[in-house]
């Protein structure tokens, strides 16, 4: 058993929240149990995955994308009003963190998915991607393999870079935009969740290899990360509530 607010700060501290200019507020976003025994974690916020939660004991729920965006209406809608009966019902904490979580050098969902696939960390792709590198060259079909079999469903593949693989960009979710910013820096493959449309002909145009991989899909691996060392740091049971999204 631990108590909410300290978990809530060492987090925070973890993952350096104060650093990255969010879209939504990072952390503590409702307000549950004083103590927790159970710490219950999923890529993003719903009905679904709260009713779960207290189903299964919880007390925390810890998520990647939260129930507070800066570019939503301001109104607790039917949406909002659901989520927020389930948390109080089940007296739940939510834990929210979005960039904090993706850029964390360890524990984050760009570290993680490149630990999966045998890609070395060599540095940073932007405000949170993740520069690295093959222990040897491999071609497109033995990557993109690993790839699948990481994050559990086939992706978008645009095969228009290098017939073999060493530096590796990886960026997790929205990230399409890093497409070209990958490109000039000489990477052979970018990774990400979700393509843009201009990634097609960027990626031909550019002589790089593209992969969207999913946004749900991609950001699997950081808040499981993220739960399992927080209940090893504070003695908690966790469990990964799997909700799949094929987006």
């Amino acid at each position: 058993m631990a108590h909410r607010d300290e978990i809530v700060r060492y987090a925070d501290e973890l993952l350096e929240v104060e650093r990255f200019p969010e879209f939504g507020p990072p952390g503590l976003q409702v307000v549950g149990a004083d103590e927790v025994a159970k710490l219950a974690c999923g890529v993003s916020a719903s009905l679904e995955l709260f009713e779960r939660a207290a189903e299964a004991g919880a007390q925390l729920v810890l998520v990647h994308h939260g129930i507070f965006w800066r570019n939503e209406p301001l109104v607790v809608d039917r949406r909002q009003r659901g989520r927020l009966e389930a948390l109080f019902a089940g007296n739940l904490t939510l834990l929210a963190y979005h960039l904090a979580l993706d850029a964390h050098p360890k524990l984050g969902n760009s570290a993680q998915l490149a630990a999966a696939l045998g890609v070395e960390r060599e540095g940073e792709l932007g405000p949170v991607g993740l520069a690295g590198r093959l222990p040897r060259p491999l071609g497109i079909d033995e990557v993109v393999a690993r790839i699948a079999e990481s994050v559990g469903r086939e992706p978008l593949v645009f095969a228009h870079g290098p017939d073999l693989i060493q530096r590796v960009a990886i960026s997790t979710g929205a990230a399409g935009h890093d497409l070209i910013e990958a490109a000039h820096e000489g990477f052979d493959l970018f990774l990400t969740g979700e393509p843009e449309e201009p990634s097609l002909h960027t990626a031909r145009e550019l002589g790089i290899h593209f992969v969207a991989a999913g946004h749900y899909a991609t950001e699997r691996l950081g808040v499981q990360a993220l739960a399992r060392h927080l209940a090893e740091c504070f003695a908690l049971e966790w469990e990964f509530l799997e909700l799949p999204n094929p987006v």
